[in-house]
C-alpha cells in the first residue's frame, strides 16, 4: 500500500506539473500589458530558406510544392530546396518537375529526417538567408505562411514556431480530435506562454534563425527532433515564440493502425529527451526557475489521451484499495485534468464545427485505451536513434 500511494504521488506531481506552470503564467500575465501584434518594418522582408526533408514521399509531396509556390511572398526573398534522402521512388523527379532545387542524399547507414536536414545545412549557403524553415512534406502552407512568420522580423537570432493544424479534420472522429487538440495547444496553450515569454516546443514548419543556426548548429539527431531541438534551445537561452498566424497543416493519421508508430515515435522520443536534457535544462544559467518548470512540464507530459488513461487508473486504485491519503491523491490527479479540459473546451468553442467536433469525442473512451496502450509500447522504444516515418497514404489536402 505504501509503494501505491509513492507510486501515485510522483505520477500525480508529475501531471500537475503543467497545471503549475500555467498558474504561475496566468499571475505573471495579469501584471504584463499585452503586446501588439508586430509588422515588418516596409522594404525588410527576411530571406527564407525553406527546406522539405523527404523520404519516398512521391504521394505527398507534390501538394506540399503547390502550396509553397502560391505564397504571397516575393520570389526573390524565399528559396525552397527538397532534401530527397535515401529515396527509392520519384520523390526528386517530383520535386524537380516543380520547378525547385532538389538534393539528394545516399547514406543507408544513416537515414532520417534530423541527419537528412543536418547534411542538408553543411551543402546550402544559409548564412545568406535570416531564417531557415523546416516545413515536411505531408504538410501544405497557408497562401499568408511566409509573411506572418515575416511579421517577428529580424528573425535571424530568433525562433518562431507556427500554428499546425489539421488538413483532413473533417475525416473522421480521429481527426477532428486532433484538429481539437491543436487550436488547444498553438491557440490557447502557446499564446499564454508567448504573453509571458516562455518558450513553445517545436514542430512542423519551425523557423530557425540563421544567427542561431551559426551559434548552436543542428544537433538533434534523436526520433523526436523537434522536442530535442526545444531542450537544446531552451536550456542555452534562446527564444521561441509562437506566430499564430503563419498557418501549416499536416495530413492526420485517419486511422488507429496508421497512427501507431507516430504516436510511439512522439511518446519514446519526447522521454528520450526528458531522460538526457532534464540535467542540463535544470543546471542552465540562462534561463530562470519558471521556464526550467515549463520546459521540464512539456517534456514530461504524456499527451491529454494518456493523461485522462493514468488518472483514470491510478484514482481507481486508489479509491478501491484504499492506501494511506487515498482522497487526497484522487484529488490531485482528478485536478490534473483541468487544465487540458479547460483547453478542450475553448478550443472546441471557436471550431468550424463545434457540434460535430464535439460528437467526435464519443470515440475518446476507446481512443484513450489504445493510447495507453501505445505508451506503454513506447517503452521499448526508449533511447532508439532509429527514425521511423509515419505510413503515407494518396490524399489530396486542403489549405488551412
Amino acid at each position: 500500500m505504501i509503494v501505491l500511494t509513492v507510486l501515485t504521488a510522483v505520477c500525480a506531481c508529475v501531471l500537475l506539473l503543467p497545471t503549475v506552470s500555467d498558474l504561475i503564467s496566468l499571475v505573471r500575465a495579469t501584471r504584463r500589458r499585452s503586446e501588439r501584434p508586430r509588422s515588418a518594418p516596409p522594404g525588410t522582408l527576411p530571406r527564407l530558406l525553406v527546406l522539405v526533408p523527404a523520404h519516398n514521399e512521391e504521394l505527398v509531396l507534390a501538394s506540399c510544392l503547390g502550396s509553397l509556390a502560391l505564397l504571397r511572398y516575393p520570389a526573390e526573398r524565399l528559396t525552397t530546396v527538397v532534401v530527397a534522402d535515401n529515396c527509392s521512388d520519384r520523390t526528386a523527379a517530383i520535386a524537380r518537375g516543380a520547378g525547385v532545387r532538389c538534393l539528394e542524399r545516399h547514406a543507408p547507414a544513416e537515414p532520417g529526417k534530423p541527419r537528412a536536414i543536418a547534411w542538408a545545412l553543411q551543402q546550402l549557403p544559409f548564412a545568406e538567408f535570416d531564417a531557415v524553415v523546416i516545413v515536411d512534406a505531408d504538410t501544405v502552407v497557408d497562401r499568408d505562411f511566409a509573411s506572418a512568420l515575416a511579421t517577428a522580423a529580424p528573425l535571424g537570432g530568433r525562433v518562431a514556431q507556427p500554428y499546425n493544424d489539421v488538413s483532413n479534420r473533417s475525416e473522421n472522429a480521429l481527426t477532428r480530435m486532433a484538429a481539437v487538440l491543436s487550436a488547444a495547444n498553438h491557440r490557447f496553450a502557446f499564446g499564454l506562454k508567448n504573453r509571458v515569454g516562455l518558450n513553445v516546443p517545436l514542430s512542423a514548419g519551425m523557423c530557425v534563425g540563421t544567427e542561431v543556426l551559426t551559434a548552436h548548429g543542428w544537433n538533434a539527431f534523436s526520433i523526436c527532433e523537434d522536442w530535442e531541438m526545444y531542450a537544446l534551445l531552451t536550456e542555452r537561452g534562446v527564444r521561441i515564440e509562437s506566430i499564430p498566424g503563419a498557418r501549416i497543416a499536416a495530413l492526420e493519421a485517419s486511422s488507429l493502425r496508421q497512427g501507431a508508430s507516430q504516436r510511439r515515435r512522439w511518446q519514446a522520443g519526447k522521454l528520450t529527451v526528458l531522460a538526457r536534457r532534464w540535467r542540463s535544462l535544470v543546471r542552465s544559467d540562462r534561463i530562470g526557475v519558471v521556464q526550467k518548470l515549463d520546459a521540464l512540464a512539456e517534456l514530461s507530459a504524456v499527451g491529454p489521451a494518456v493523461h485522462l488513461g493514468i488518472v483514470v487508473l491510478l484514482a481507481g486504485l486508489a479509491l478501491l484499495l484504499q492506501p494511506p491519503g487515498a482522497a487526497a491523491l484522487a484529488a490531485a490527479l482528478a485536478a490534473s485534468l483541468i487544465r487540458p479540459t479547460a483547453y478542450t473546451i475553448s478550443a472546441l468553442r471557436v471550431d468550424p464545427e463545434p457540434v460535430r467536433a464535439l460528437v467526435a469525442f464519443a470515440f475518446l473512451p476507446a481512443y484513450t485505451l489504445w493510447r495507453f496502450g501505445i505508451a506503454l509500447s513506447a517503452w521499448k522504444m526508449l533511447g532508439e536513434a532509429r527514425w521511423v516515418r509515419t505510413e503515407r497514404r494518396p490524399l489530396s489536402h486542403r489549405n488551412p
